[in-house]
């Protein structure tokens, strides 16, 4: 089976006017809002800024403009940040721990004695 990986990308754009592409991570509903955690995202061509890239992930409440449309903003509440980015970062560590283990797992299925 040959699946090729699409991401689900966001352009977002700053306070500035500056945009930037960030992949989608993880999507919750916690105490009845949406939060979004997304990661910088890099196409093949701009691999300079991808090597130079921390890593980080934003964390972005949804909320509805005038016309009731979806929009993603900035959390201005430092406890709230915290909390949900916390609850992001154990989801996201939880994802990936079981693709490690379904590595190893299928690592040790292909030893022979």
């Amino acid at each position: 089976m040959n699946e090729e990986y699409t991401p689900d990308l966001y352009e977002l754009e700053d306070e500035q006017g500056n945009k930037q592409s960030f992949e989608l991570l993880d999507v919750m509903e916690y105490e009845g809002e949406k939060y979004y955690a997304l990661t910088p995202y890099y196409d093949e061509d701009d691999l300079e800024n991808m090597l130079d890239d921390s890593g980080e992930v934003v964390i972005l409440r949804s909320e509805f403009d005038e016309n009731n449309d979806e929009i993603l903003a900035s959390i201005d509440d430092e406890e709230e940040y915290e909390r949900i980015g916390d609850i992001f970062m154990k989801r996201i560590e939880e994802m990936f721990d079981f693709d490690d283990e379904e590595e190893t797992q299928g690592a040790d299925d292909k030893h022979f004695s």
